[in-house]
């Protein structure tokens, strides 16, 4: 598995259906994100299990990445068609119903394997990349198959870069919107042990 942090963030042409249902064949990637932050994040197949819980999860706080400047985008191997009849299903059926971001098309299985989260050449990871607004990937998580992402912690990790690129201080263990951050000196980091090291995940 590669590690994408630090580099552009492959782009892509492919088919999604779109918030509104309607069918892009030829979805561009980076011209979708435009000037904005990115959140792609892959998951495995439509019509199976932990996917649609994580899919309803990014759509309920859509709003919190609008707000952020983030636009969202979601991956899997089925067709667009698929996809389409996934959002179609009722959520108490087992489907995801209406999403507020894209859904795309990757049959061909390269864009998985681009990112470097394709599994056995068959589904992808649950793979999460964040993009900066220069297309630089600037943070990524990769779950196994069984195991469902946090979404809040995504929101966390958008936070953390845009307090970073305004302010210039560091993101230390633990931070959330609102909290101290670090100045990346010796001298910053001393202060803020200092002042803050009691409070460094504790314990329940």
């Amino acid at each position: 598995m590669q590690v994408l942090v630090g580099k552009l963030a492959p782009d892509f042409t492919a088919p999604a259906v779109m918030a509104d249902n309607s069918i892009n064949e030829t979805f561009h990637f980076r011209s979708f994100l435009e000037d904005s932050y990115g959140v792609l994040f892959f998951y495995p197949l439509d019509f199976t299990f932990v996917c649609p819980s994580e899919i309803i999860a990014f759509d309920r706080r859509y709003k919190e990445f609008e707000q952020r400047q983030t636009k969202v985008v979601a991956v899997s191997v089925d067709s667009q068609f698929t996809h389409l009849a996934w959002k179609k299903t009722p959520i108490h059926s087992g489907g995801v119903g209406d999403l507020q971001f894209p859904m795309v098309a990757d049959m061909s299985k390269s864009i998985a394997r681009d990112y470097g989260v394709l599994h056995h050449e068959e589904v992808a990871l649950r793979g999460t990349f964040l993009i900066d607004k220069q297309g630089i990937v600037r943070h990524q998580l990769v779950n196994d198959l069984p195991l469902g992402r946090n979404v809040a912690e995504t929101i966390r990790m958008v936070d953390a870069l845009q307090f970073f690129e305004q302010h210039g201080e560091v993101c230390p263990a633990d931070w959330e919107k609102g909290k101290p951050a670090m100045k990346p000196t010796p001298a910053g980091v001393a202060e803020y042990l200092a002042q803050h090291s009691h409070s460094l995940s504790p314990v329940p």
